[in-house]
């Protein structure tokens, strides 16, 4: 989730800008969610062939279709934040 609201707020980003925004993001953690990101469709990745390198990553179509399902899933969290503490499982 970081990840796609990262792009979605910053739109195409480079690998080190993400990993500043994204606090505490280790470099592995963060490769490899982009891959699989990518490899789902929801993440484009773009590799300009130069040295030293650059590549930037942006939200595909599909990933853009998803922002609003993560913030609704943030809001019913925030509603429902307390009713977690009041029940016993």
């Amino acid at each position: 989730m970081a990840i796609l609201y990262c792009l979605s707020e910053f739109g195409t980003v480079r690998f080190n800008e993400m990993k500043k925004f994204i606090h505490g993001i280790t470099f592995k953690s963060l490769s490899s969610n982009l891959k699989i990101l990518e490899e789902d469709g929801l993440v484009l990745r773009r590799d300009y062939g130069e040295n030293p390198p650059r590549v930037e990553y942006s939200l595909s179509e599909l990933g853009t279709t998803l922002i609003p399902i993560l913030d609704a899933m943030c809001i019913w969290g925030e509603e429902h934040m307390d009713l977690k503490r009041t029940i016993q499982i």
